[in-house]
């Protein structure tokens, strides 16, 4: 397990960024490789253009990462992680033809491809499922949950989860934003409200509920943290 400052303090790994850059650089020349019609150095008007390319997306997303993920959480040493995973996960993000389009956005996309914990801090839309146990006894709810949600824009403003195989930037859906839900001792969910922040939706629910107690800045992670 590597021990690594928290989102935010980090800076950024040469090794990270090597990392990165070599598992990108072999995921390019594999799909070349496999797919005929594709040469990189047509793509990009060179092949020192397209190294150029895979080093700018390397460090981009380091620095990104050290900006956004919850390094606390992740049980993996990261210049490693990125060296067996990241290539892959970037150009399932942004095809082996358009790396020079990859930006800001396309980090958040091969964060979530990569199943990475995401610290929340209001700045992007980012999957959260968190759940707080009830602590009033015999309750009809015996915990609460908030999820991230949004709605689609052609099916009727019909609400859908938002979760970790999901496009961030899909143009096909509105804003995120998070539900609260009470949940029963079977399982049974009911909706109670719908806040756009985390910080209003927790809020309602410790009104709903004095004792309750969810994180104050919640870990996006693919499976669900539950406070006691």
């Amino acid at each position: 397990m590597e021990i690594r400052p928290s989102s935010g303090q980090s800076a950024a790994d040469s090794a990270a960024v090597l990392g990165a850059a070599v598992s990108l650089r072999e995921a390019c020349l594999a799909v070349a490789g496999r797919e005929h019609g594709i040469n990189l150095s047509e793509c990009y008007n060179g092949g020192d253009q397209w190294m150029r390319e895979v080093m700018r997306i390397a460090v981009e997303f380091e620095e990104w990462a050290c900006a956004h993920v919850a390094f606390e959480m992740l049980d993996e040493v990261w210049p490693y992680f990125l060296e067996e995973r990241f290539g892959t996960a970037c150009l399932e993000a942004v095809g082996v033809e358009c790396l020079g389009g990859f930006d800001e956005a396309d980090c958040l996309r091969v964060a979530l491809r990569l199943r990475l914990p995401i610290a929340h801090d209001g700045t992007l839309p980012i999957p959260v499922l968190v759940e707080a146990q009830n602590p009033v006894a015999r309750a009809g709810f015996a915990r609460f949950r908030i999820q991230s949600m949004r709605n689609s824009v052609e099916e009727d403003d019909n609400a859908l989860p938002f979760g970790w195989d999901d496009d961030p930037y899909d143009e096909c859906f509105g804003p995120v934003y998070f539900a609260l839900y009470g949940i029963a001792d079977d399982g049974l969910h009911e909706h109670i409200a719908d806040r756009e922040t985390f910080a209003a939706v927790q809020a309602l629910a410790e009104r709903l509920n004095p004792g309750i107690t969810f994180p104050a800045c919640p870990r996006s992670s693919p499976r669900p943290s539950a406070r006691r």
